[in-house]
């Protein structure tokens, strides 16, 4: 399995999301960002939105809860089909139980950790989960700029999934181009979030395309 390119609909048109992700068919998931305007200071998408995103979506929704009470709220979007939920170690009181929900419903499992929330108290949990994200900008908005300090934590990462043989991928989410693609593959990052430099192309999948060049390069691949 190659690397996997999961555009964010942040960026794209809100009033004709079947539309926008009919434009994108040779991304490997759509991601989904949740705000609640308490965790982050901005408001998206609910529960009811994500379920119907799940009907009319023909790839696996990729959904990142930027939300309090995580523990309380997660499962919920697990029981609507997605493919992975992502929760902020920030936001839940018992990450390890919360991911054994999410892994018991069905869908994969994927720890956050924001920009200057460090990784090493996370690192002996990895095999209690499918993936970590870690942010390159601060959550709640799209189209920041990349946060190159975070990429030690990322090294930290593969470094650590890579001594344990564990299947657990490593999502960056933030500021991500044709540029910094290739900065946060070589730091061990093999799923990427991108949503301005796909969505704000004239053609998406040639922007998909744009990215998986400038990645492969570098690229640590998810095991099949």
């Amino acid at each position: 399995m190659g690397l996997r390119i999961h555009p964010s609909i942040l960026a794209a048109d809100f009033a004709n999301f079947e539309r926008e992700i009919a434009r994108i068919p040779t991304a490997d998931a759509v991601h989904v960002d949740v705000m609640d305007n308490h965790f982050v200071p901005n408001l998206t998408f609910g529960l009811p939105m994500v379920q119907r995103l799940q009907e009319v979506s023909a790839l696996p929704l990729d959904v990142h809860l930027m939300i309090e009470d995580a523990d309380r709220w997660a499962p919920d979007y697990a029981e609507t089909g997605a493919f992975s939920v992502t929760f902020h170690a920030e936001a839940a009181a018992d990450p390890v139980a919360l991911a054994r929900r999410l892994r018991a419903i069905g869908s994969r499992a994927s720890l956050a950790l924001k920009p200057a929330t460090g990784v090493e108290p996370y690192l002996e949990l990895l095999p209690e989960f499918d993936q970590v994200l870690v942010m390159t900008v601060e959550p709640g908005f799209g189209g920041q700029g990349f946060l190159e300090w975070t990429m030690p934590k990322l090294r930290r990462l593969r470094e650590a999934v890579r001594a344990s043989g564990l299947d657990v991928w490593l999502q960056v989410d933030g500021g991500i181009d044709e540029r910094t693609i290739g900065i946060a593959a070589e730091s061990g990052a093999n799923v990427f979030v991108a949503g301005s430099s796909v969505y704000g192309r004239e053609d998406p999948v040639e922007a998909i395309a744009a990215l998986r060049a400038a990645a492969e390069p570098h690229a640590h691949a998810p095991a099949s």
